[in-house]
């Protein structure tokens, strides 16, 4: 790991802890995705950490959802540190991450005011009714409770927003550089490939398919805010890209 610039080793050292971490602790009964992963910010289970350590867990269920989160920033991740520096980058990458989740409880708010005309909701007893289905079929429909139920007991993990922020900024700075993608045979540039993940992403978040459990707008949200902090601190950098 010589070649890994430091910010980006030590955060897949971190993410990797992470991930161990949580197998430990479920085996000694103590469920870290619950305690670390977020949650909507008016839930029961919500905590005020949860903003931070949510991008270092991880899905056990699916190796691939670290696999592919990792490996995207060991990729893309030292190029851009030595572009706005360790320090630069550690902040752009935590501000991403933060970003993503809270344009995801944006989404999840405008959602919870079309349902009940409010972003929050002050009854524990409805929410413990809504988690169980054991509620008046007058007041909400099947697909209304469980979206409500959704927003409130549902966890989000991963560090898919900071990343998309870095494959955002990467595709900004870089635009002419070209990717091979492992499923792809053909080389593709930056300028290309990203905006039309992004576009897979809007589509994917719009389309609300049944049984799509990823957190969408989370990855349009780190990609917004990435693009952003790029186009901020762009002109205050003193590096050429040499890929243009």
């Amino acid at each position: 790991m010589n070649n890994i610039t430091p910010v980006v080793k030590n955060l897949l050292i971190i993410n990797v802890i992470f991930y161990v971490a949580t197998w430990v602790f479920t085996e000694q009964g103590i469920d870290l995705m619950e305690l670390l992963g977020a949650h909507y910010f008016d839930s029961p289970k919500f905590q005020i950490w949860q903003p931070i350590t949510y991008m270092f867990m991880h899905s056990q269920e699916n190796l691939m959802h670290i696999f592919f989160n990792m490996f995207g920033l060991y990729m893309f991740g030292g190029i851009l540190e030595n572009h706005f520096g360790s320090k630069r980058f550690l902040n752009f990458y935590l501000i991403t991450g933060i970003g993503a989740l809270f344009i995801n409880w944006a989404v999840q708010a405008v959602e919870l005011y079309q349902i009940t005309g409010s972003i929050v909701e002050t009854s524990t007893m409805q929410l413990e009714l809504l988690a169980k289905r054991q509620y008046n079929p007058n007041v909400f429909t099947d697909a209304q409770a469980s979206n409500i139920s959704s927003i409130y007991f549902g966890t989000m993990v991963g560090a898919s927003g900071a990343i998309f922020g870095v494959l955002t900024a990467f595709a900004v700075l870089y635009p002419n550089m070209e990717l091979m993608l492992m499923f792809i045979p053909i080389p593709i540039k930056a300028k290309y490939f990203v905006p039309a993940y992004i576009a897979f992403e809007l589509f994917m978040g719009f389309g609300r398919f049944q049984g799509d459990s990823i957190a969408h707008f989370a990855h349009l949200g780190g990609a917004l805010i990435g693009f952003i902090l790029v186009k901020l601190w762009r002109n205050k950098t003193n590096y050429y890209d040499y890929y243009d």
